[in-house]
């Protein structure tokens, strides 16, 4: 069993493969947390101190005894008024405005098979692949129950957690926060490393000491956001990518978030996430359940790349689901960097015949087919095709496309409405706005109420309507705007403070029922593009759009920093045109193919404007493509070199669990004349096996990972290198 409970003591300990984490209720009720690392034996209730701590509280029922606070223990769920002055997971104000909540442990159960979370994505697994533990909860006072879930995937070294709050009392209750996950530590000095950005360069790499006080990161937009990702590493100091202890947390929720990193008084240091606190007061009425979405732990005792590894696993395989999860993806070509709105279904066609001559599998439509839609200024929620634009309707220029030999997708975006729209006019109550005051716009546009059912139920019949009008295999699932007002028109039935939470539930609900109706529909996720890149939305569709910034070199920056949480085959990445449409940098067709392979592969450009040469160049791409699919989506992604601020060189691989074959490449940052020689060192390799590269090159393992491998001298700037290593004689060393 992965799960065990010590009736002496009551001690709970999780064991994973590596690591080891316990907890205990003590003698008061109170669920105190006594480790997480590596693989430990035995109890770890010794590591507790008492002393007297002067101005930390103690509670009613120790008595005189003066060294027993829950402001210096470590604790599984801290509660905001028991006399704990750090940051509490969990704040509850009652019906006559009182803050205060003292929950005590009343029993648990242990079962097999992984928990699950209505209308919330969590981590799902075969009965035999998981355990679950729940701890019941209680405050006697207000009547609060509360159940702490634990899922254990125990071969990934993977603990989820997720809570649910329950009103047995008499009286309403108000959740003020409900984080999902707390971790104690008594001792130690870490680092705090975390992903910040903004719209076209998400998820840039931050590391920095955790010293006294608190670091929090977090989102107000209504979204996950473009600017903090809602995973956060915790690392010791030594900790590298190959070596040392790291703590990893993910949230599986698309709406606003927050993530707090605390050094107490004495040292110690506390890590939570959950819901952004702010905006959000939950109203429980009597009998009614509220559920906090799930968070994905996990630890490392040999540093960051096998944390990433471990996370790349979960979500490839227990958060990706149906047809599109592990199947390889059809090369796309994507209009939108070609034509912008300025397109007629001819023109479509014409890109169409063109990329199919380069091996191309699916033709995307992007944003201006439907409605009075020719630029961001109108038609979105008149979801009915422009055939005027396309001069035919949808199913001719599907079946047109098809008739060419590739697929057919399509660009939404049905969480938004423009002020200029038959939508709008005719339901200005279904936009999230303030009664009597102007709206603040971006982008023009408004964000439909997703918090109400009737809003959610006519989007997805006019979408719904328009997938059963045509062949399509795919859409782009778009979202252009953060949320700024928080108001709803139904506000009368609900506490404003809900809204948002139940804005990401009518968004589930959506792609729940669009799934579960369209099981072959390829959704890929966007929100501005990587501005709701999250666990989440990666339960419904199995890639997002990594970033609207496609230039090569911004995008090495930007999938490095994604790596860290995400794995490859989440990954939304084009070849797009130079000089690039965001920064005008130009860079050879190489380098913007390999950056792009290290995702979902495709292309986004104007293919009358580019040579015979790079035509041949893509050509050689995509089937290399198909050939490595397996080995790039399904294997181990090693970080070979970061490209960070000053860097030279970025370098990444991919290798077969079992080290059979592997992919490196390599891209220059910079070029100098005279440069020294660069080397890097592979990892995933079979010390004791021979590889064979595309030349006939024999290199032996442990010199390509303990020596490494010289790079070949860059002439020109932002060049790339790529090799393609087997092992040698691969049945027999097996």
């Amino acid at each position: 069993m992965a799960i065990e409970f010590q009736t002496e003591g009551r001690i709970f300990t999780i064991q994973t493969d590596a690591t080891t984490y316990q907890m205990q209720a003590d003698t008061y009720g109170h669920l105190l947390h006594l480790y997480y690392g590596e693989t430990a034996a035995g109890s770890m209730e010794y590591l507790l101190t008492f002393e007297d701590r002067g101005f930390s509280g103690n509670p009613w029922e120790a008595g005189e005894d003066r060294t027993y606070s829950l402001d210096a223990l470590p604790q599984e769920y801290p509660t905001q008024g028991t006399g704990d002055f750090r940051s509490p997971a969990m704040a509850v104000r009652d019906a006559g405005g009182v803050w205060g909540c003292h929950l005590r442990y009343q029993s648990h159960s242990i079962r097999k098979g992984k928990y699950s979370l209505p209308g919330l994505p969590a981590v799902y697994a075969e009965e035999e692949e998981a355990e679950t533990l729940e701890i019941q909860m209680e405050d006697p006072d207000t009547g609060l129950a509360v159940t702490l879930y634990y899922g254990v995937l125990p071969r990934l070294d993977v603990i989820t957690r997720a809570v649910k709050a329950e009103n047995r009392g008499n009286s309403p209750l108000f959740l003020e926060k409900a984080q999902s996950a707390c971790l104690d530590f008594l001792a130690g000095t870490y680092d705090l490393i975390q992903f910040y950005g903004r719209h076209a360069m998400e998820r840039q790499f931050q590391r920095s000491a955790l010293g006294h006080g608190a670091a929090v990161i977090g989102s107000r937009r209504g979204t996950s956001s473009h600017q903090y990702s809602p995973f956060v590493i915790l690392a010791e100091p030594d900790t590298s990518e190959n070596h040392g202890l790291c703590w990893g947390l993910s949230f599986v929720y698309s709406g606003p978030f927050k993530a707090e990193a605390e050094k107490d008084q004495y040292g110690q240091t506390r890590i939570s996430m959950g819901i952004q606190d702010e905006m959000f007061s939950y109203c429980l009425k009597p009998g009614e359940a509220f559920y906090a979405p799930e968070v994905i732990m996990s630890c490392s005792g040999q540093g960051l790349g096998r944390l990433s590894r471990n996370f790349h696993k979960t979500i490839r395989h227990h958060i990706c689901r149906g047809r599109w999860k592990l199947t390889p993806r059809p090369v796309l070509i994507n209009n939108w960097e070609a034509t912008y709105f300025g397109f007629t279904g001819s023109r479509i066609l014409e890109i169409a015949r063109q990329a199919a001559e380069l091996g191309v599998e699916m033709m995307v439509l992007d944003d201006g087919w439907f409605g009075k839609r020719d630029s961001d200024c109108s038609g979105l929620g008149d979801w009915q095709v422009n055939e005027e634009k396309l001069g035919c309707s949808l199913a001719q220029l599907s079946e047109q496309i098809h008739g060419l030999g590739l697929q057919f997708g399509l660009w939404v975006e049905p969480e938004m409405v423009s002020e200029d729209s038959e939508l709008y006019r005719k339901h200005p109550d279904w936009a999230l706005a303030v009664p009597g005051r102007k709206p603040v716009r971006s982008r023009c546009q408004l964000v439909l109420d997703f918090s109400r059912e009737d809003v959610v139920d006519y989007i997805y019949e006019q979408i719904s309507r328009v997938l059963r009008s045509a062949r399509i295999e795919y859409i782009k699932w778009d979202m252009n705007r953060s949320i700024a007002e928080v108001y709803s028109a139904a506000a009368d039935r609900q506490n404003p403070g809900e809204i948002l939470y139940r804005y990401v539930l009518g968004l589930y609900r959506f792609l729940e029922r669009l799934n579960r109706e369209y099981p072959e529909l390829l959704i890929e996720g966007c929100s501005g593009g990587g501005g709701r890149f999250d666990a989440g939305m990666l339960y419904y569709t199995p890639q997002i759009w990594c970033s609207d910034n496609t230039d090569a070199m911004d995008r090495i920056r930007i999938q490095y920093g994604t790596s860290f949480g995400y794995p490859i085959s989440a990954v939304g990445s084009h070849i797009s045109a130079v000089p690039n449409h965001q920064n005008g940098r130009v860079t050879p067709m190489e380098t913007r193919g390999l950056a792009a392979m290290a995702g979902s592969f495709g292309l986004e450009l104007d293919l009358d404007k580019i040579t015979e040469e790079e035509k041949a160049c893509v050509r050689r791409q995509i089937c290399q493509y198909h050939q490595d699919w397996n080995l790039i989506h399904n294997g181990d992604y090693y970080r070979l070199a970061a490209p960070e601020e000053g860097s030279e060189l970025a370098a990444w691989m991919f290798a077969a669990a079992d080290g059979s074959e592997a992919l490196a490449a390599a891209a220059a940052l910079d070029v100098h004349g005279n440069a020294p020689a660069s080397l890097i060192r592979l990892k995933g390799l079979r010390a004791e096996s021979e590889y064979r590269d595309e030349e006939g090159r024999i290199y032996s393992g442990s010199g390509l990972m303990r020596a490494g491998i010289p790079l070949p001298r860059f002439r020109e700037p932002y060049g790339s290198w790529r090799l393609r290593l087997w092992e040698v004689n691969h049945d027999e060393n097996k």
